[in-house]
């Protein structure tokens, strides 16, 4: 299973250099399309649409790799008793709030298939390809949450330490 969930995690942090690559592509041929003026439409959709995807499916694997922001200063205040505690409680909370937001975005990318709802741009994208990208990262955070709650329980840990930054040359 453990190798499935890392499988799963690379995978959407695969997509998401590609939606960077996508928005880099995009971005260029836009500026490429005003010098030559072919009269390429929605290009900027398409950019703001792989941004978004980019963001979203990068938050599994962020999350995996301790790159998300943690407020460590109370951790680190509290008696070590309650530590395991509170961070049991972090994570039940952040898989709750993850596992909604998950649904409601499952629940938008069906809503706007299903009504064939499509963007108000010039490129008329039916929204619920882009919103995909934010379901399927949503999702993916909540699995990286119940796994993350899943590895304390079981002893292990999830979350790898940021790697330290370099000291600054003041």
């Amino acid at each position: 299973m453990r190798r499935i969930l890392d499988t799963f995690y690379r995978g959407l942090m695969g997509g998401a250099a590609l939606s960077m690559l996508a928005a880099f592509g995009c971005v260029m041929l836009s500026i490429v399309d005003r010098q030559l003026a072919w009269g390429l439409r929605g290009l900027d959709a398409y950019a703001g649409y792989a941004i978004a995807a980019a963001l979203f499916l990068a938050l599994p694997g962020t999350l995996q790799c301790g790159e998300h922001i943690r407020v460590t200063l109370l951790l680190q205040a509290v008696p070590a008793r309650w530590r395991g505690a509170l961070e049991n409680w972090s994570l039940l909370a952040a898989l709750t709030l993850c596992a909604a937001l998950a649904v409601f975005a499952v629940r938008l990318v069906w809503v706007s298939y299903t009504t064939q709802d499509i963007s108000q741009g010039s490129d008329a994208t039916p929204l619920w390809v882009p919103q995909l990208s934010m379901a399927l990262g949503c999702a993916g955070l909540a699995i990286a949450f119940a796994d993350a709650l899943w590895s304390r329980w079981q002893g292990r840990t999830f979350l790898a330490e940021p790697a330290a930054q370099p000291a600054s040359m003041e």
